[in-house]
């Protein structure tokens, strides 16, 4: 990602549409100090981030590439972070209404702020919340479409960051993988569909609990570092009351040689 108080080169600010120049003074005035603002090469959106804290990463991207949203849609982001996934699917998917949860108040603030920047308020929530909760706070059978790019590791999965918000992003701490599967089964329609990022280590602890939930394995995409790698995640798309049948996608490579992405990941980047 890039760093700095804004991610807009000399070159850049002076290449920029109107829009974007307006959206950036917006951002500048609602900044806070340690966020800096980033372009997600996207409908000119931005987005605050806090490297103190957690920066979203290739995996939120990949998801968001990865989901599947139908007209009219109405989408839940289980534990939203800085609203990425809400503000890409936004401006990828034809759905209704994206809504992100997230029980982090300083990262629901700078997401919330990146829905006013783009002027996504119509189309985007951001709720703060546990998402441990949702099914009270949603209401059951309430959504289209949940997706979760959830903490990866559990208490016993190496060292925790000493940085409590980066430590709750990436392990464990205040949600587990069954928190955040039994909320989306629950708050999901009928035939609703759940994705997910994760980590192909946990690939039959996840199926297990997919299927304890009601939720049918339909689609999972493995994503490489370099083809002559190890997988190290997978994507995932669950039906809610689906039939069992899976499909699984050809392999996902990032990177052709070290700093060169492979022509698939340019794709979903959107460059």
């Amino acid at each position: 990602m890039p760093s700095g108080k804004d991610s807009m080169s000399q070159e850049n600010k002076q290449e920029a549409s109107p829009l974007l120049q307006k959206r950036m003074a917006l951002a500048r005035e609602l900044c806070r100090d340690g966020e800096r603002i980033d372009e997600l090469q996207r409908n000119e959106y931005l987005i605050y981030q806090h490297p103190g804290r957690f920066c979203f990463g290739m995996d939120a991207v990949l998801l968001s590439g990865f989901v599947k949203i139908k007209p009219g849609a109405d989408v839940l982001d289980l534990g939203t972070g800085t609203g990425i996934l809400p503000i890409l699917l936004e401006a990828k998917t034809p759905g209704k209404h994206f809504t992100g949860l997230e029980i982090q108040p300083e990262s629901a603030d700078m997401a919330a702020r990146s829905v006013k920047v783009n002027g996504l308020e119509d189309k985007i929530s951001i709720v703060v919340g546990d998402i441990k909760e949702a099914g009270k706070l949603f209401g059951g059978s309430s959504m289209d479409v949940v997706v979760s790019n959830p903490p990866y590791m559990t208490a016993e999965h190496g060292l925790q960051n000493p940085e409590l918000p980066k430590a709750i992003a990436r392990h464990e701490v205040l949600c587990t993988l069954t928190d955040v599967i039994r909320e989306a089964a629950y708050v999901l329609k009928p035939q609703g569909n759940f994705y997910l990022v994760h980590r192909p280590f946990r690939l039959a602890e996840i199926i297990r609990t997919l299927s304890a939930y009601g939720l049918e394995l339909k689609r999972m995409r493995l994503v490489y570092p370099y083809v002559d790698k190890e997988p190290n995640m997978v994507l995932m798309e669950a039906c809610r009351g689906g039939k069992p049948r899976v499909t699984v996608e050809p392999p996902l490579i990032v990177f052709k040689e070290p700093g060169v992405y492979h022509e698939d990941i340019t794709g979903i980047y959107g460059y």
